[in-house]
């Protein structure tokens, strides 16, 4: 006797995370077009091809949506992050090694990409109950505890509070150079919002690195 309940099983979740895959490139095309969240879950369910129920069965709402739409765009850093250690040999685990290798990610990633969709996902919260502050938190804290596990997982000797102190330094720092490039980047092409980005993200990682004791 043949069994098929695994195989059902296979299907039905398969079909899950393409309804889920389905919802977020929906939102994100939904907000481009728009220019932020101005759309209703029964907008978002009929651009998504599901119905408005199965938009819920995957998420709490549309705050929840546009939460995990921010996350997923942001964790390119922990793509990068993962990328750039690759064929690298494991550090000493000293929190200089770890320093290095987050830095090296950060530079690697595109990360104002990530930060413009942030940016049109949070720039108008008519459609959502939570601030835009909190949305932005909540998705850099979420993108934070899995580059912490990574950052775990690649220095197994490392001191946990170590490891969650420096990245946690790191995307604050993040986050807050975010806001003062939104506004430096109006107006300029994008050579040179992209050099600004860069300065701006040099003067991170020169703080976090030498703090602020006199030279």
């Amino acid at each position: 006797m043949i069994d098929v309940l695994p195989i059902a099983s296979d299907r039905r979740t398969a079909l899950k995370l393409r309804h889920r895959a389905a919802i977020l490139a929906a939102a994100a095309e939904l907000v481009a077009e728009r220019g932020g969240p101005s759309f209703s879950v029964d907008e978002l369910a009929e651009r998504a091809d599901v119905a408005r129920r199965t938009v819920f069965n995957h998420f709490a709402g549309l705050d929840d949506v546009l939460l995990t739409v921010c996350e997923e765009t942001l964790a390119v850093l922990v793509e990068d992050f993962l990328a750039t250690v690759a064929g690298v040999p494991v550090g000493d685990g000293s929190p200089a090694a770890m320093f290095d290798e987050l830095a090296a990610a950060m530079r690697a990633s595109d990360l104002p990409a990530a930060i413009i969709v942030v940016l049109s996902v949070l720039e108008t919260t008519g459609t959502s109950r939570l601030p835009a502050v909190d949305l932005t938190e909540a998705a850099f804290a979420r993108v934070v505890d899995r580059l912490v596990i990574e950052v775990g997982r690649r220095n197994p000797g490392v001191d946990p509070l170590d490891a969650e102190l420096l990245v946690n330094s790191l995307m604050h720092g993040i986050a807050v150079i975010a806001k003062r490039w939104a506004v430096a980047r109006v107006g300029r092409s994008d050579q040179e919002a992209a050099a600004e980005w860069a300065l701006l993200l040099e003067h991170v990682l020169d703080r976090t690195r030498s703090g602020y004791m006199p030279t």
